[in-house]
């Protein structure tokens, strides 16, 4: 994923977030699951999000299909990365750790997230010992 991806907007991320749930979707589908009517100046309010995501290469477009079809042609954890990695370079030197370390203290983490976070962890920790040996 290159620099303009990124650069998500929180509209464009909003329509992501709605692709992300369903296989693909028209432009009148996202308008009425994002504002919950259709609009002439939404339609295209829409339709301008999905063409620069699109140019982002962020969704793709079945223009075999009428009306026009999108789908998500990025992963969510993908996005997520590069737009943590895009904040620790601005932020921090490219330095996680400061940033992981607030998210994790300033946030309620349940049990399960725990867990998770234990479980990357260990893996992680595997991984490292399985190169040194």
């Amino acid at each position: 994923m290159g620099r303009a991806a990124r650069e998500i907007t929180d509209a464009e991320m909003a329509i992501l977030t709605e692709l992300w749930q369903r296989p693909s979707a028209t432009v009148r589908e996202l308008t009425e699951a994002l504002y919950g009517n259709t609009p002439a100046a939404l339609l295209a309010t829409v339709q301008k999000l999905l063409d620069r995501l699109e140019a982002k290469n962020c969704v793709a477009r079945d223009r075999d299909r009428w009306p026009h079809h999108y789908t998500a042609a990025v992963k969510r954890d993908e996005l997520v990365g590069n737009r943590l990695q895009a904040a620790a370079d601005q932020l921090t030197d490219g330095d996680l750790a400061p940033l992981l370390t607030h998210l994790v203290r300033s946030q309620k983490l349940t049990a399960k997230d725990r867990e998770q976070l234990r479980k990357v962890l260990d893996e992680l920790d595997g991984k490292a010992s399985g190169k040194t040996k």
